[in-house]
C-alpha cells in the first residue's frame, strides 16, 4: 500500500511540475524571451497544452481571469494538493 501511495504522490508532483512549466513558458512568451513561431517552441507549447488543457478547460468556464491573469493553475495546484492529502490520509 505504501508503494501505491508513493506512486500517487509522485504522479501529482509530476503534474504540478508540468503546470509550473506551462506557466513559466507562457510568461517567457509574453516577455518575448521565447519566440512562439519557433518550431521547437511550438512543439513544447503544444505538449504542455495537451497535458494541462483537460483540467484547465472545465475550470475556466467557472473561474474568470482576475485582472487579466488566469488563476486556473493556482486552483488546480491547490486542488491536487488537497486530493493528495485526502487520499494519503485515507490510506494511512
Amino acid at each position: 500500500m505504501g508503494l501505491l501511495a508513493y506512486l500517487f504522490s509522485l504522479a501529482i508532483d509530476a503534474y504540478i511540475i508540468i503546470i509550473i512549466l506551462q506557466v513559466a513558458v507562457s510568461w517567457l512568451i509574453i516577455f518575448d524571451v521565447i519566440n512562439a513561431s519557433n518550431p521547437q517552441a511550438q512543439n513544447l507549447i503544444s505538449l504542455l497544452k495537451r497535458a494541462t488543457d483537460p483540467i484547465y478547460k472545465p475550470l475556466q468556464k467557472y473561474v474568470p481571469p482576475i485582472g487579466g491573469i488566469d488563476i486556473t493553475p493556482i486552483i488546480v495546484i491547490l486542488g491536487l494538493q488537497l486530493l493528495r492529502s485526502l487520499v494519503l490520509g485515507a490510506l494511512f
